[in-house]
């Protein structure tokens, strides 16, 4: 039984059914440190469960500049859901930060696995509304609150990799430079 099966089946009551077709339509992946699973420009097919490790998902503009818009850590799903969803090219790069056990489904092998069982269409809305409500006050605490405060809420959601990231993504996260990002660490102390 792989892991999202088993995160799965503590929140809902899965069928043997969706178990089994669950686990047919996966593919484990070990992803190093450095690797990148889907690059800004290119298609996107595929939705990625992650079991162990972190990911982080970003834009790099015109002039060379990343701005990241999520990380992903255990028991996460990551993607770049816009391009699945229009059926765009990528507009984010996704790549592994510590080494990472992930489990790749298609999207078509995915949304196909939504329709055949109501419990995992269930979760999944479950989880879109999550990540949008949290998408939501991520947008507005960019808008409204200091650095200092961003900060802070960054160290309460990701307290497991804040030390394992370079200062340099965190900033990249939070919107500002790595030298204000050290002044608030060494203001903190």
């Amino acid at each position: 039984m792989n892991t999202m099966v088993k995160y799965l089946s503590n929140l809902i009551d899965l069928s043997s059914a969706a178990n089994e077709y669950i686990s047919s339509i996966s593919k484990q992946k070990t992803l190093e440190k450095g690797d990148v699973l889907i690059n800004q420009g290119n298609k996107v097919d595929s939705i990625y469960f992650v079991e162990e490790g972190c990911m982080r998902s970003f834009r790099r503009d015109e002039k060379g500049k990343d701005h990241t818009l999520c990380f992903a850590t255990k028991n996460s799903l990551i993607s770049d859901f816009r391009s699945l969803h229009n059926s765009k090219l990528s507009g984010l790069t996704i790549e592994c930060l510590k080494k990472a056990n992930i489990i790749q489904f298609t999207s078509e092998d995915f949304y196909h696995a939504l329709e055949r069982f109501p419990e995992l269409e269930f979760i999944h809305r479950k989880h879109l509304e999550l990540r949008v409500s949290a998408l939501e006050k991520r947008i507005l605490n960019q808008l409204m609150l200091p650095a200092s405060e961003r900060y802070q809420k960054f160290l309460n959601n990701y307290s497991e990799i804040e030390s394992i990231i370079p200062n340099y993504y965190i900033a990249s996260y939070l919107g500002i430079t790595q030298e204000s990002l050290s002044r608030m660490r060494k203001n903190s102390m």
